[in-house]
């Protein structure tokens, strides 16, 4: 799994609560309280949550949010994740109530107004791996360009437990690429998800050719020459849109966010959780609770 432990886990907050609902609301089994406030994206990612904390034994745990739908990208780019919709109705209300369970874990909740998570987790990761061994856990790709000497990412992967964990030692046999050149790989292809184009008509096989050969967006445009008249024409009348997707890509690693390390240590005390597992009516995950005292 890893050689040794992570010091400090950063918990991607977004997509595992994003990736708890959606696992079991398509079945429709949303899971109300008797108030009629619905908890599946809780409960889902709290066992995802836990089941890290059990596997990786962080010292200390921090939590990075998104703080509001708009952030700088979308100044640079006003059709920036415009693809997505309103949240479902049903997970709203567990925004606010998933950081007071965090709370209850004596978990930090971080986040910054303009920026995403991601923008925090980068931010924090590359403060805390100048002296400590970091875990980014997250269900995003996007993340993997934060891998460096003491910053590890693991991939949720489908099924309870099983994760993808990439290291700077293992990234580039992996990967193919190295860690920063995943922010050139999305420039050239785009991101769908995130509704940016890359250049139109270069997908991934291409662009990991390219980039395998020059290295980076840089260095294929100094060979531009070079390139099949196909593709060269393609970058020529995207490379505004190019430049673009790179700087949307990237994660932007000096917000204005701290958080004390003392402030994250990871020290359980069950019956405050409990007491908050009690108003969620969540009792089955009282059980999970015991497997990480």
């Amino acid at each position: 799994m890893m050689s040794t432990k992570p010091t400090i886990m950063l918990v991607d907050g977004m997509a595992l609560l994003f990736r708890g609902f959606y696992a079991t609301s398509y079945t429709g089994n949303f899971m109300y309280t008797d108030k009629g406030v619905p908890t599946n994206g809780i409960y889902g990612f709290l066992k995802y949550f836990l089941d890290a904390v059990q596997t990786f034994e962080p010292k200390h745990v921090i939590c990075c949010w998104d703080m509001g739908s708009k952030t700088f990208r979308n100044e640079l780019y006003d059709q920036y994740k415009a693809n997505r919709g309103e949240p479902p109705i049903e997970l709203i209300p567990q925004f606010d109530l998933v950081k007071e369970v965090m709370e209850s874990f004596g978990v930090p909740n971080v986040g910054i107004a303009g920026y995403e998570a991601d923008d925090c987790i980068g931010t924090l990761a590359k403060e805390y791996g100048q002296t400590q061994k970091v875990l980014i856990l997250t269900g995003d790709q996007d993340i993997l360009q934060l891998v460096e000497e003491n910053v590890s990412v693991a991939i949720l992967k489908k099924g309870q437990g099983n994760y993808a964990v990439y290291s700077q030692e293992n990234f580039l046999s992996e990967r193919g690429l190295l860690p920063e050149q995943i922010i050139d790989l999305k420039g050239l292809m785009g991101d769908p998800s995130d509704n940016y184009p890359g250049v139109k008509g270069i997908g991934e096989k291409t662009a990991l050719k390219l980039l395998t050969k020059y290295g980076t967006i840089d260095g294929l445009l100094d060979n531009l020459n070079e390139l099949a008249n196909g593709v060269k024409k393609k970058i020529e009348e995207n490379l505004e849109m190019l430049h673009l997707s790179r700087n949307l890509a990237k994660i932007h690693c000096e917000v204005p966010v701290s958080c004390s390390l003392e402030d994250a240590v990871w020290s359980l005390n069950v019956d405050h959780v409990q007491q908050k597992f009690e108003e969620l009516e969540a009792r089955t995950l009282l059980k999970l609770l015991k497997q990480v005292g």
